[in-house]
């Protein structure tokens, strides 16, 4: 229980007591972090991995921000960063910021509120300036656009009202832009109004930051650098972790097992095991034979033992539940007993797999006429594990399936062009937020909905919840498309993902979030007791 309790307890002490006594801080040092790939560019509103917004985010600033010594992100933790404050009209069609003044980009260009519209007719896909893609662009399609009244006012106009609108600004993604600088220029070397300035990023050797000695908050950043080492294999990150060559792992490195061992490697880090809102999912291709068929769909949700996955690569740590994070972590989403009466949720798994294999001999399959397929992941340790154990109940089902890992260059391509039969996949929520969520990996049309699922009852109930205001009546709208999607196999969840991040002690300021690993790195406040 070791591991369980530790959970708690961190959960806890993160939620209930951030007040703890404050050391006095020191300047200086570089901060060392890890990456295991390379980022594919610096521009955050052009990627998806967390593996851009982790060392970028500190290169920028949003109008508004999570609290980052907050460790769950909700409504009442939304503050105020190059906006001064906010008020929304009655009817909550419009949105007006207060603007910070004397703020400069890091090539010494004053910010104005010219620059925040320019940022979203980027995301909104207006004027003549284009992003080489915009995977977030759904996030602000209810925003009709956005005005300007002089330098340091700014007012979003919505097509209806969205209270989530201040949770997709407060995003790590959702960084502002400079008007002066195109976007391909922001791939190579981008130019923020953040804690940080971009030095170099090197293929296969690292990223580099350094302090911004003319950030507009006074005696921030502390750290006079911050330098991430991509190194591929997982292994050799651990090493170089536990022999001091870095001072934290990558925040979703470190697996329950793997916890284990570097802890007494290193019993003096500090490691914080929670949830980190990715969910190990799968993506069928409904255009195609055998998923076209619900009866084969549902065939496969049946055969899941979810508790099985779960026992193997997390020691029974990671939760079940739907498409959101569970609480108590999560804000919005359902625990698994909400879902127990639809496919793969119930607790008798021999019994459901016996209904599936009777659909598929309904479907025209059995134990002398058994089903083919590959089945497609990522080339990644945690991608390859639940693949395997995925195969292994295929079998149940008269499914033989041949694993295909997919280098990560061209992973997320396949997807896009739905070049797939079977996906195990894995996905991140940037917030804990139906909107995002739903949106983004169901929405008709959103370029994350990778199986291509269009419903019109499920986009009613989508807007429904977009727009209601009154918390419980949201929640309750959200609880019945959580239900849907499980009972159409949409995108069999089979559970969201537990994994620790490491500190060396010298770390101070850096709080670790429980539900979302997106969200928590502008790093102003972090310094090194060394």
């Amino acid at each position: 229980m070791f591991f369980r309790w530790t959970t708690v307890i961190a959960l806890l002490l993160a939620l209930l007591v951030p007040g703890l006594p404050a050391q006095a801080q020191k300047a200086g040092g570089t901060l060392r972090g890890q990456l295991g790939d390379t980022p594919p560019s610096p521009s955050l509103h052009e990627e998806i991995t967390a593996s851009v917004v982790v060392p970028f985010m500190a290169v920028f600033n949003n109008l508004v921000i999570y609290d980052q010594s907050v460790a769950r992100n909700t409504f009442e933790s939304i503050r105020p960063e190059l906006a001064t404050g906010w008020t929304v009209s009655d009817d909550g069609l419009t949105v007006r910021f207060d603007l910070r003044q004397g703020v400069k980009w890091h090539d010494g260009r004053p910010f104005t509120a010219a620059d925040v519209r320019c940022t979203f007719d980027l995301l909104m896909d207006k004027g003549e300036v284009k992003l080489r893609r915009n995977p977030r662009g759904v996030w602000f399609e209810n925003v009709e656009k956005v005005t300007t009244d002089g330098d340091f006012q700014v007012t979003f106009h919505l097509k209806r009202p969205q209270p989530s609108l201040l949770a997709f600004l407060a995003a790590g993604w959702t960084a502002i832009y400079p008007c002066h600088v195109p976007p391909a220029q922001m791939r190579r070397h981008p130019i923020g109004t953040g804690p940080f300035k971009f030095v170099e990023l090197k293929s296969n050797e690292r990223v580099k930051l350094e302090k911004n000695r003319d950030y507009w908050k006074p005696g921030r950043p502390w750290l006079d650098a911050v330098e991430y080492s991509i190194i591929p294999n997982r292994a050799t990150r651990m090493l170089a972790f536990t022999a001091g060559r870095a001072d934290m792992t990558f925040p979703t490195d470190v697996t329950v097992p793997l916890l284990r061992d570097t802890m007494k490697a290193s019993p003096t880090a500090q490691c914080t095991l929670r949830p980190v809102n990715v969910s190990y999912n799968l993506i069928v291709n409904r255009d195609q034979p055998p998923f076209d068929d619900a009866r084969v769909r549902t065939a496969l949700a049946l055969t899941l033992d979810r508790k099985s996955f779960i026992a193997i690569t997390s020691e029974g740590q990671d939760v079940i539940g739907g498409a959101m994070l569970p609480p108590p972590a999560g804000v919005w989403g359902v625990d698994a007993a909400a879902l127990r009466d639809l496919p793969g949720y119930g607790d008798d798994v021999e019994a459901a797999r016996e209904k599936g294999r009777a659909l598929m001999r309904e479907a025209g399959y059995g134990p002398d006429k058994r089903l083919k397929m590959k089945v497609s992941t990522r080339n990644a340790a945690s991608y390859r594990d639940f693949a395997v154990i995925l195969i292994d109940h295929l079998r149940h089902i008269y499914i033989d399936g041949e694993l295909e890992m997919i280098d990560s260059a061209v992973y997320f391509n396949r997807l896009y062009q739905k070049n797939y039969t079977l996906v195990l996949n894995a996905t991140g929520s940037s917030l804990d937020d139906p909107d995002q969520h739903f949106v983004e990996n169901y929405g008709c049309g959103a370029p994350r909905n990778f199986n291509g699922y269009c419903n019109a009852e499920l986009t009613a109930l989508m807007d429904a919840q977009s727009r209601e205001r009154d918390t419980e009546k949201r929640r309750a709208v959200v609880r019945e498309i959580e239900r849907k999607l499980a009972a159409d196999v949409v995108r069999p969840i089979i559970s969201q993902a537990v994994a620790a991040a490491c500190l060396q002690p010298q770390v101070k300021g850096l709080t670790m979030m429980v539900n979302s690993v997106y969200n928590g790195w502008r790093l102003e406040d972090v310094w090194l007791d060394r």
